[in-house]
């Protein structure tokens, strides 16, 4: 399981993480959700210690680290425990996409090439990119960039997933593949913890949903909890206002699609 308690962190004067519970049980699927500034990729990047928390208890799968002491070592044992899936792919420049997926493998897990190429080709293959193996990043459109991030993620078999806003930086045409490409590992019953502004999908996808809201966990529950019968004033404020934003888009849609037939 994931376990956070009481997790902690500023930068500079500005508290972004004010004490944030919560868990997730193996196997489940925990879509994180809140406004722009709310701390949810803090968060994130929080527990495999991209950023390092002020102080707080994290447990993945069965490493245990208290942010305030951790060494070098405890964290090291930790980041080994999850993978991440980046808002902008990060993906290496002068790598093609095999040997993008095939790179932590090598390096970090010591497999013989040929082994970690086989897996890798097998991989590609699952997000529907076997033609494209042999691609470099820049010939790669923005969504099977970021499906050749997910196959890495999956390459080192870790024991959770995280993913930070897979789908912000694509364009409206590209989101969908990666979308059901995510949708296919969670049928899978791996552990992730996915941040989205994609609340249909969250919706769909999710065991369990945490709303997040001023640097803390406001509210969470089952996805009918949260966006059938929040409880909460202030996630009930954050929904109505995305269905508002939802349905102005709508209606420019449907304007200008009268336009064009005009």
């Amino acid at each position: 399981m994931i376990k956070v308690t009481d997790l902690k962190k500023s930068f500079n004067s500005t508290e972004v993480l004010k004490g944030i519970n919560f868990e997730v049980n193996d196997g489940e699927v925990v879509v994180v959700i809140g406004p722009s500034g709310s701390g949810k990729s803090t968060m994130l990047r929080c527990l495999n210690f991209l950023e390092r928390p002020d102080s707080g208890l994290i447990q993945i799968g069965d490493q245990s680290v208290d942010a305030a002491t951790a060494k070098r070592a405890d964290i090291n044992r930790l980041r080994m425990q999850t993978s991440m899936v980046f808002q902008h792919y990060n993906l290496f420049k002068n790598k093609t996409a095999l040997e993008n997926v095939a790179h932590a493998l090598i390096v970090a897990k010591k497999m013989k090439k040929s082994d970690a190429y086989e897996k890798s080709r097998a991989l590609l293959k699952e997000v529907g990119l076997s033609e494209k193996e042999d691609n470099y990043p820049v010939a790669l459109s923005g969504g099977q960039q970021q499906r050749v991030g997910i196959a890495r993620a999956l390459a080192v078999s870790p024991y959770a997933i995280l993913f930070d806003e897979p789908t912000s930086s694509l364009d409206p045409e590209w989101v969908g593949e990666v979308l059901r490409v995510i949708a296919r590992i969670a049928e899978e019953k791996k552990t992730m913890v996915i941040v989205t502004h994609e609340m249909d999908f969250a919706r769909e996808i999710a065991d369990r949903v945490v709303f997040m809201a001023d640097g803390l966990v406001v509210e969470e529950g089952t996805p009918e909890d949260i966006f059938d019968r929040p409880k909460n004033e202030r996630t009930k404020r954050f929904l109505q206002s995305y269905r508002n934003s939802s349905a102005r888009q709508e209606a420019a849609v449907r304007a200008s699609g009268e336009k064009g037939q005009g």
